[in-house]
């Protein structure tokens, strides 16, 4: 087992690469590994967290109620910088959510990432940063936000700095959060089930 993950499996966490800004990693299952990120990040306690994942099995292990169109969306963009709204189902705790009738799901694109979030997933990955300041992009200015020493894997290269969009599918119809680097013309052409 490699240092990141054994710091993960033992309820700490970690800094790592998506394919847009870095992230703080923790196990998403593990109630006390998740109020640790939420203490770093001086994160409100009523702001949910995503579930990192590796795969749509997962997605669907977490959720209920998905659209039909699921799987479009999936094999086009996912991985990848989208973040998706589904409806929670029992399994989500209330510690990731804040007790909130829906849940977050990320896939990142970056290899190191994915292959982490396969092996000790799922995972919360919120951005690194304090709360309310500019997502990191910069590993070493990621690192200085923190108060203690949080390991992690460096790529300021791979990273767009550009958020993801967020898309959330509890609706009728599908409604954009937020527009980053997926646009809303690319996701029309995959579903027309978007409304605006």
């Amino acid at each position: 087992m490699d240092k990141l993950q054994e710091i993960l499996e033992s309820g700490g966490a970690v800094i790592l690469p998506t394919e847009t800004v870095y992230g703080l990693f923790a196990k998403a299952l593990n109630e006390d590994a998740v109020n640790h990120v939420y203490d770093l990040k001086m994160r409100p306690r009523d702001k949910a967290m995503n579930l990192n994942v590796a795969d749509l099995e997962s997605i669907l292990a977490f959720s209920k109620n998905q659209p039909d169109y699921l799987n479009r969306l999936y094999e086009k963009f996912l991985p990848g910088p989208l973040t998706i709204i589904l409806e929670a189902n029992e399994r989500v705790p209330a510690w990731i959510n804040s007790g909130l009738s829906t849940i977050g799901f990320r896939l990142p694109k970056h290899p190191v990432t994915l292959d982490l979030i396969k092996k000790a997933g799922p995972l919360i990955g919120p951005s690194a940063n304090l709360s309310g300041t500019e997502s990191g992009k910069i590993f070493s200015k990621v690192k200085e936000q923190f108060s203690e020493e949080i390991v992690g894997f460096e790529d300021d290269l791979a990273l767009t700095g550009q958020d993801s969009t967020i898309l959330d599918l509890t609706g009728e119809k599908a409604r954009i959060l937020r527009q980053g680097s997926i646009t809303k013309e690319e996701l029309l052409q995959v579903i027309p089930e978007l409304r605006f």
